[in-house]
């Protein structure tokens, strides 16, 4: 054997044991951060895959854990400055906001009293210390980070503006450089806040359960932290409580406020044998409930999750100023010193004059406000859609939506309510409770949809039933017996044509029932009809007028998309003032009709339950699932889940990514507006340091305002 394949033979015993972990960054603020921890873990042996996450202040690691621990991965992040640890551990105690403040509040002092110095003439000594100890105080946390940027070899705004403070007191200019350390300062500072703002929406989710829940133990409760709930336990909700943990509900009776998690307007009313979830607000009522899932699994949990999730898949916009960053900053920086040394040494112009605006272009270089426009708008519409019910998992989907220009809807339980009902009452020679009393007396034996909606309506008017005999089911036509020796029997036109029991006047029911979107029930007693009712599905309240609001916001297709029969299908398109009606569709049929419509229309969304309709949902551009609280395939599945049954959700999610969009290109807008302003002034020679900073940082605090009104969109 050659040595070269007694060397290929060799494998390592200790490699391939992949691991992953979530660690939590403090100082992970910018773009300029990840590209200092990229620099400094991508190399590390074993490293495998990193993600970072600056609006969430997150980094997902993906190594070989026999090569490399978790400890040495946060050694490493210390090495840059920042300090990272799992996201499970307890935080490491970092400078707070408030002590930050006070370096700029002392920053501030010191700048005054230079200015005072200045205008009351005192010795230059007096006004030099002033100004120096306002650039040390101010410059305390920014020299730190523009340190650790030059270990890894990298330039950023700290970095840039330590070069343009040392130019200014170069050339003497110590009032200017002692305001640029301040307003650098007040406004990173108060970046900082405008950015703890937009994660405070995700935080409101986490703290939505409580941490305690009362357990019964024998004869007495018992609170327990609800890590520490085991699975059956029973756990006491008083009203007014919020619900620990996801459970069924074993006693009692109450209604539970489900807003926090699916933003429904109204309580919904919970007994036994009802599933209630974490987070949801008890009513009025004491609830005894016993545990489904475990804190981590909860509904609650997941949503979170997903969302936490989301925020780290870039959306198409957010590739895009990524890449623009990449080369906007070195070609900046060349243009600034090309500023400041070409038309000196071409024109013999003055060197500090030349050297000064080359120093302004250094502070206009850093892209920060560009590189944050486009996730701070996706962290804060991913929140505040959470918030209502609407879970979307990334950015990529958001834009996706707001390009959609046709939805497709499922019929049953989208668009109705996935009920079967009596909707109409056609007698015949007897009275309406004479005529449903004879079909729920045979029905009442029947396992069939249909026959449970006949009982049901029964029920609902009071309607006593006579106990029926001989009771026989005829698959796929309907259903005959016997009441008080009479024959009775109850099915469709089919049958009653094959038994030769057809009349003009039950035609014509039959004729009316069906174009009005309903099943036809014939009823016939000892071989008379007496009557028909008309079944359905129930068409949702809503339906309509969210199909009305979705032409006003430039859906130009609404389809309907149902395996049901063309009539009803038909009926029930017309009621609701559907565009496309397409019936009697199999799943595949249904994958079919949305590559379809998006051949006709452009980019289409589905809408169905996520389960059912999955290769439909698959197919779409966007695939949307409804009523998907508590359901982990719907959440799992879909592009965007609503936790409930409630199609103003769909607007919701339209009206948000259109917001969302708009937002993201308002921001990149701004930013790439006021940096080329800023550069030509600087150019110009008509700004200045001071006015530079403001650029800067400015932008920032707006992007980042402007992104957190979407937490409000409604």
């Amino acid at each position: 054997m050659s040595t070269a394949s007694a060397t290929a033979e060799v494998r390592c015993t200790r490699c391939e044991v992949h691991a992953e972990s979530v660690f939590k960054v403090d100082g992970l603020c910018c773009s300029e951060e990840v590209t200092i921890l990229e620099r400094r873990l991508r190399p590390m042996h074993g490293m495998e895959e990193l993600v970072a996450d600056v609006v969430g202040q997150r980094l997902h690691v993906k190594y070989d854990a026999a090569l490399l621990t978790s400890a040495a991965i946060t050694d490493a992040v210390a090495q840059t400055g920042m300090r990272a640890w799992l996201e499970h551990e307890e935080p490491i105690v970092t400078p707070s906001s408030r002590s930050r403040g006070l370096f700029v509040l002392a920053s501030a002092t010191m700048l005054v009293l230079g200015f005072v110095a200045d205008a009351f003439g005192a010795p230059e000594a007096w006004r030099v210390v002033a100004y120096v100890t306002a650039i040390l105080a101010g410059g305390v946390y920014p020299a730190r980070k523009a340190v650790s940027a030059l270990r890894q070899r990298t330039l950023d705004i700290n970095v840039l503006m330590l070069v343009a403070v040392a130019g200014a007191i170069g050339l003497g200019e110590w009032a200017e450089a002692a305001t640029v350390v301040f307003l650098f300062a007040i406004a990173q500072w108060l970046e900082s806040r405008s950015m703890d703002r937009a994660r405070e929406a995700i935080r409101a989710l986490m703290n939505l359960t409580p941490i305690e829940a009362r357990i019964k133990v024998g004869d007495h409760d018992q609170r327990r932290h609800v890590d520490q709930v085991a699975l059956g336990a029973v756990m006491v909700v008083r009203p007014g409580e919020k619900i620990p943990l996801d459970g069924v509900v074993l006693a009692g009776q109450s209604d539970v406020n489900q807003a926090p998690i699916t933003g429904e307007s109204l309580p919904v009313d919970k007994g036994a044998g009802d599933e209630v979830f974490a987070g949801t607000i008890n009513g009025h009522g004491a609830l005894d409930v016993t545990v489904t899932r475990h804190r981590r699994d909860t509904t609650l949990a997941r949503i979170i999750h997903l969302v936490e999730t989301a925020q780290a898949e870039r959306a198409p916009a957010q590739q895009f100023v990524d890449r623009f960053a990449r080369w906007y900053t070195p070609a900046v920086i060349v243009l600034a010193i090309l500023v400041a040394t070409v038309p000196p040494l071409v024109a013999a112009a003055p060197f500090a004059v030349w050297f000064y605006r080359g120093l302004v272009l250094l502070v206009i270089a850093c892209p920060c406000a560009l590189v944050i426009s486009t996730p701070v708008s996706i962290v804060s519409a991913l929140a505040g859609g959470a918030r209502q019910g609407v879970l979307i998992k990334g950015g990529v989907h958001l834009e996706r939506l707001a390009a959609v220009r046709a939805i497709a809807f499922d019929k049953t339980g989208t668009l109705t309510k996935g009920v079967l009902r009596v909707l109409a009452i056609s007698p015949i020679g007897v009275d309406e409770r004479v005529l449903v009393a004879t079909a729920a007396s045979i029905e009442s034996r029947s396992e069939h949809p249909i026959a449970a909606a006949i009982v049901r309506a029964a029920h609902h008017m009071r309607v006593p039933l006579v106990h029926a005999t001989n009771v026989r089911a005829l698959p796929g036509l309907g259903a005959e017996g016997r009441l008080d020796g009479d024959g009775v029997i109850c099915g469709n036109a089919r049958l009653f044509r094959d038994r030769g029991l057809m009349t003009a006047a039950a035609d014509t029911l039959v004729d009316s029932l069906v174009s009005s979107g309903m099943s036809p029930v014939i009823v016939s007693r000892n071989g008379q009809v007496i009557g028909a009712l008309g079944v359905a599905d129930e068409v949702r309240d809503s339906a309509a007028s969210v199909i009305a609001a979705l032409h006003r916001h430039d859906i130009t297709t609404v389809a309907m998309l149902t395996g049901d029969h063309e009539a009803t299908a038909r009926a029930v398109g017309a009621r609701l003032n559907v565009d496309d009606v397409r019936a009697g569709l199999l799943p595949e049929d249904k994958v079919a009709a949305v590559r379809a419509i998006r051949a006709q229309v452009g980019a289409v969304a589905m809408i169905g339950d996520g389960v059912n309709d999955a290769p439909a949902l698959a197919a779409a551009d966007v695939g949307i699932a409804m009523g998907a609280m508590g359901s982990a395939a719907a959440l799992e599945t879909a592009d965007i889940a609503l936790m409930t049954d409630e199609l103003s959700k769909v607007t919701y999610a339209l009206r948000l990514s259109r917001a969302t969009v708009r937002n993201i290109r308002a921001n990149i807008a701004i930013s790439l507006a006021l940096k080329v302003i800023f550069l030509l002034l600087a150019v110009s020679g008509l700004a200045s340091l001071w006015m530079a900073v403001v650029a800067d940082t400015g932008t920032s605090l707006i992007v980042v305002a402007n992104a957190i009104r979407l937490r409000r969109q409604v």
